[in-house]
């Protein structure tokens, strides 16, 4: 190749590199700002601020604990590389180098240094596990969450009302709406809350993404979150726990809301009629319930249809 066809191939390259340089650089400007709240979230589904205190802590230690392993990886790299640059074979050397049968001092660094990191992380999870775990002595609110297949019902036990959901069906054209028409979990913003989640059925799972918690739900056996709430969002939760035909169809939302909506909610029940609290007796068919169906119409998470 002669040196003009040289050069020109080099001038191309260099241009074709230059164009995706800037194509990427375009790219990751535009998409900046997401990115960037999700690096700093370390890619958990919390969004601009954790919905909850336990969500916060969780995150934290998970954050955390991805700058340390990042830390540690770069020192390891790094040692690795220099090792492969310093002791790599020189020209013209020939045999092997002296051979070490042992170097006390590195050794004992490469015992206590993984074992004071492993000590490190457990004492960081332990102490959020003992922050996130504890019930509130005297929460703001308290709510009863029965799983059942494949639907949510919830006893809003301070105030003496309930919700009833049925079970929701995707639409199988792909059309948008369905998460308009799930069980609605409301939670005042800025409360203690209390979930004493329990099943109707077989053993569910209580999950809501952004709460980066999930919580078995067990028949006969109550468990419990506690939490406090933040700002005012919308989030979609769903049944972790393979529990049937319609597992994937067992969704819901979570609204956090003012104390003034989540007291407009609560009314709306009571002039629904659905006063009282719901048992957790076994139904093995729970959304063949007429009288809560009834009571629901124009509650969101009713996708009854009577034809």
């Amino acid at each position: 190749m002669s040196s003009l066809s040289r050069t020109v191939s080099r001038r191309r390259r260099t241009l074709t590199l230059s164009a995706l340089g800037g194509a990427a650089l375009l790219a990751l400007t535009g998409c900046s700002a997401e990115l960037n709240q999700q690096v700093r979230n370390g890619f958990m589904p919390v969004g601009d601020s954790a919905p909850t205190d336990n969500a916060q802590a969780i995150l934290d230690l998970w954050v955390g604990s991805w700058i340390a392993a990042m830390l540690v990886g770069l020192v390891t790299w790094g040692l690795m590389l220099w090792c492969m640059i310093a002791y790599r074979r020189r020209k013209n050397e020939v045999g092997y180098p002296r051979q070490v049968a042992y170097h006390l001092p590195l050794e004992i660094f490469y015992t206590f240094v993984p074992i004071a990191l492993v000590v490190t992380l457990f004492v960081f999870s332990e102490r959020v596990l003992a922050d996130i775990t504890p019930r509130h002595d005297n929460p703001d609110t308290t709510i009863q969450v029965i799983g059942k297949q494949w639907a949510w019902d919830f006893n809003y036990t301070d105030d003496d009302v309930y919700y009833s959901g049925t079970q929701a069906h995707l639409n199988t054209d792909g059309s948008e709406g369905v998460e308009d028409t799930l069980p609605t979990l409301y939670l005042p913003a800025d409360s203690d809350i209390e979930l004493e989640i329990t099943s109707r059925d077989v053993i569910h799972s209580f999950w809501v993404p952004a709460f980066l918690e999930k919580m078995d739900m067990i028949p006969n056996q109550t468990n419990y979150l506690s939490f406090t709430t933040g700002d005012e969002g919308t989030f979609q939760g769903k049944c972790a726990e393979l529990c049937g035909e319609y597992h994937s169809e067992m969704l819901f939302n979570v609204e956090i809301v003012s104390q003034e909506e989540y007291d407009q909610q609560m009314q709306t029940l009571r002039d629904q009629g659905n006063t009282g609290q719901l048992g957790t007796e076994y139904d093995r068919n729970p959304n063949t319930n007429d009288e809560a169906i009834e009571n629901q119409d124009s509650m969101p998470g009713s996708t009854y249809d009577e034809n």
